[in-house]
């Protein structure tokens, strides 16, 4: 399994439109990229976040199927999107053995 992980905070000019768009291209990533298992754009509830408020969980089936995801239309739209907003941001890109 191949896990994708990405924690952001953003600008204040990321607003409930923002998010309601983003949430528009998560759902494109699920529908159109093959070899995806999870995908989902969340809160991040941690006490210990560091300011990092959001987070992208992934996984998918191979590494390949990741590097499918990355040129994907939906996932470049979606990050081409989001890049103005993004104040900071942490990936973590890993696969484990079952």
């Amino acid at each position: 399994m191949f896990y994708h992980i990405v924690l952001m905070s953003f600008t204040s000019e990321a607003n409930a439109a923002f998010f309601d768009k983003v949430e528009h291209y998560v759902r494109r990533v699920r529908a159109e990229c093959d070899g995806l298992v999870t995908y989902a754009m969340a809160q991040n509830g941690a006490s210990r976040s560091d300011g990092l408020t959001h987070g992208v969980v992934a996984t998918f089936r191979s590494s390949q199927a990741h590097d499918a995801y990355q040129v994907s239309p939906a996932h470049v739209e979606m990050k081409t999107y989001m890049s103005p907003f993004i104040s900071r941001i942490v990936v973590l890109d890993t696969e484990v053995a079952a």
